[in-house]
């Protein structure tokens, strides 16, 4: 299922930008994708999709744009390489 949305935009403004209504549509889809994916309100996966491009094609973008593609705190990456070095002691031990 999907829902349309209208959004009316002045002439002037697509003007202004050298951009027809359909790149100014895909500009503002990766805009608000980029938007939601930072503040933590989307997965990566859902800004791709969002956005309307593969997934390796978003991840290029943000890396052109400098952005950050994982951004995760200290004490999850902590918890993550315990539960790593947790998992390779079981394989050791086995």
């Amino acid at each position: 299922m999907e829902t349309n949305i209208h959004l009316k935009i002045d002439n002037t403004i697509l003007l202004s930008l050298k951009r027809d209504s359909v790149e100014f549509s895909k500009d503002l889809l990766y805009c608000t994708a980029l938007v939601l994916y930072k503040k933590n309100k989307l997965s990566l996966g859902k800004a791709v999709e969002l956005a309307g491009f593969s997934r390796m094609d978003f991840v290029h973008k943000l890396q052109l744009e400098g952005e950050t593609i994982f951004d995760y705190d200290l004490p999850y990456l902590e918890e993550t390489s315990e539960s790593l070095n947790r998992i390779k002691q079981k394989m050791k031990d086995t």
